[in-house]
């Protein structure tokens, strides 16, 4: 987690923080409940619950029925919570009848061969869990992914932007506004312990159309007709 997916005020003689981007805010022991965040800090999710990493391998099989193999890439060194999207990953693909690769690198010398290794053999796709560190390695993510012409489906539009196939999840700059207003509501004396922590309030799917031309992939036209944006 960085420290700038968090917004730091000085009330009087304490600090209040409000996170605009964190994924199991309990689990993570930054807040008690949802309901009532105890302490110092509230704030604001980009994921609706786990399950989501569901609707991700939904999507994937969608765009690329024959994967049978899906490996989820994520560093244990910036991704603590990497259980929290694990398991329901693990979960999902069962209905799905695909096998599970949990695909933890820990250095950019490791993407290579991590993303090589699932495109090996045939049916491969990836998913990229949300984590800073595959984040700040986007470009060569997605070059590396499409390169290997590896499926793959990303947790944020920018992923899709510089060629990534598919990303699902909420606009960040959207949470960040939400959390100007409970800064705002702070700094006017209400507690960050009686602010409950929110949910996202919608979602978006992009389509690097390219990307899946490249790949010899035809996207099915009801996913270009869910998609918020279609990269040509």
């Amino acid at each position: 987690m960085k420290r700038r997916d968090f917004i730091t005020l000085l009330v009087g003689a304490a600090a209040a923080l409000v996170f605009a981007l964190v994924a199991d805010p309990i689990g993570s022991g930054f807040v008690a409940s949802l309901a009532h965040p105890g302490g110092n800090v509230t704030g604001f999710t980009f994921t609706t619950e786990p399950a989501m990493a569901g609707k991700w391998v939904e999507l994937l099989k969608e765009i690329a029925p024959r994967v049978a193999r899906i490996a989820m890439l994520f560093n244990p060194a910036t991704a603590a919570y990497a259980e929290f999207w694990l398991n329901p990953f693990k979960t999902a693909a069962t209905s799905f009848a695909v096998e599970t690769i949990p695909s933890p690198v820990r250095d950019r010398s490791e993407l290579q061969s991590a993303i090589a290794a699932q495109a090996r053999e045939p049916n491969g796709g990836l998913i990229v869990m949300p984590d800073s560190f595959m984040d700040a390695n986007r470009v060569e993510i997605t070059s590396l992914a499409a390169r290997c012409r590896l499926p793959a489906v990303y947790p944020f539009r920018f992923f899709a932007e510089v060629g990534g196939l598919l990303s699902y999840g909420i606009d960040r700059s959207v949470n960040f506004r939400r959390a100007a207003t409970y800064v705002d509501r702070i700094l006017k004396g209400e507690k960050p312990a009686e602010l409950p922590v929110q949910a996202p309030i919608e979602f978006e799917l992009v389509v690097n159309l390219k990307t899946a031309k490249a790949m010899g992939l035809d996207v099915p036209l009801h996913l270009q007709q869910l998609a918020n944006e279609i990269i040509e």
